[in-house]
């Protein structure tokens, strides 16, 4: 199994390009579903994740022509069963549930896996599929969904879901009349998808804001787009900038999907600017310790917690971590600690004691964002970190160690 092992203590330097987002590129990839014929997509990431949704749409029938762009033709669907060999992965499989229902008129999709961080149960999509007119069973760990046709509704989410509202959004094209998405997610990744049906032929109003609403349409058809710069790794690259008193310029991202992280960091001391196709990112040295709290966007992300919890833990000072949205994801302070980080859990809080000195350590990726946190704790640890399950992060960064090296990080992967 492979390793990535670093040797701490080299300031970042230099330009790195983000790559597009994965969060955007799954659903926009099952956005697929709902067409016939080659749909073209654009900045598409080599993720584990992406390669896993492109072989869930082969096994449906979808042809998929593998490059830049990436091209997609679902036009002949054979099969509608998403199976637990696919899916046990990754939670974002289930958005493959409601394109399935709305074009096909059913689907038996596998529960699915992916980081273990909190239950995210799929009662929520079940509840909205049965708004819409779907009938729904569940059995032998599949659920089946069954409708003519789906009839647009209202529907109200208990708590803003990113992949609730994009697997509804999907559906409710194809239904006859208006479906209302109340309380939605409002993630850029969101209004990326919006922007890709639309161009499909779609009705969809309100993207980005807590209500949807969607004009059912009889069919869509192919598209050319474009995937959005994933935020959470340009954040990634931000904060371990921050963490090695680098100075780098982050190409290729969008700034104003990072304003929570950006007023953090500027509140620990760093120097933050918007420059043409990206943005320059300045540490000064010394880290003034910042509390976090993690909300639905446009609050702080949860993708980020980690990575800002191993920042914080060679902070100056005493920090607290307010986790709201995923009731288990502090998973990664064990290992932190393993490397002398000062933390105490408390119940949904982390109270972080800064300590400058961390040290090289055996640690395990418990997820994939976790697995960021400590690559950017063994950036500044005195000595050798060798982190161990990099599947993980293979699921979310395309090429993390290749990038931080031309940073000037001394970080390599070990196969195993």
């Amino acid at each position: 199994m492979d390793k990535i092992v670093i040797h701490g203590g080299e300031r970042l330097e230099g330009e790195v390009c983000v790559s597009g987002s994965k969060n955007a590129a799954l659903p926009i990839l099952v956005s697929s579903l709902l067409t016939d014929g080659w749909n073209t997509f654009h900045n598409i990431p080599d993720l584990v994740d992406v390669r896993t949704i492109k072989k869930l749409l082969k096994s449906f029938g979808a042809e998929v022509e593998e490059g830049e762009p990436l091209r997609i033709n679902a036009g002949k669907i054979g099969s509608c069963e998403a199976s637990y060999d696919l899916v046990k992965t990754m939670r974002a499989s289930i958005l493959v549930l409601g394109p399935l229902v709305a074009r096909m008129g059913m689907a038996r999709v596998s529960l699915p896996g992916g980081c273990a961080i909190g239950a995210r149960p799929v009662n929520i999509h079940i509840k909205a599929l049965e708004a819409l007119g779907a009938k729904i069973n569940l059995k032998d760990g599949y659920i089946e969904a069954k409708a003519s046709r789906l009839k647009g509704a209202t529907v109200y989410f208990d708590i803003p879901t990113v992949t609730g509202t994009e697997n509804i959004m999907m559906a409710a094209c194809l239904a006859k009349g208006t479906t209302l998405l109340e309380n939605s997610a409002r993630e850029p990744e969101i209004m990326n998808l919006a922007e890709v049906l639309n161009d499909m032929g779609a009705k969809i109003s309100g993207a980005g804001t807590d209500v949807i609403r969607i004009e059912g349409v009889d069919s869509l058809h192919p598209v050319e787009a474009t995937v959005i710069p994933d935020r959470i790794e340009a954040g990634t690259f931000m904060i371990a900038v921050g963490m090695t008193g680098g100075d780098v310029k982050i190409k290729g991202c969008e700034p104003g999907h990072l304003d929570a992280l950006i007023a953090k960091l500027r509140d620990t001391g760093m120097d933050i600017t918007i420059i043409d196709g990206g943005i320059r990112v300045v540490s000064k040295g010394k880290i003034k310790s910042v509390d976090i709290k993690t909300l639905p966007y446009p609050g702080f992300p949860t993708d980020l917690q980690a990575q800002m919890m191993a920042f914080m833990a060679v902070g100056n000072g005493l920090s607290v971590i307010t986790e709201t949205v995923f009731e288990n994801r502090f998973m990664h302070v064990s290992e932190l600690m393993r490397m002398g980080a000062d933390i105490v859990i408390e119940g949904n809080n982390a109270i972080v004691k800064g300590n400058p000195k961390l040290r090289g350590a055996q640690v395990m990726a418990t997820d994939l964002r976790a697995s960021a946190s400590l690559i950017l704790a063994g950036l500044v640890a005195e000595g050798t970190t060798e982190l161990s399950r990099v599947y993980h992060i293979d699921r979310g960064y395309q090429k993390i160690e290749e990038k931080l090296t031309s940073l000037g990080a001394n970080i390599r992967r070990v196969k195993g």
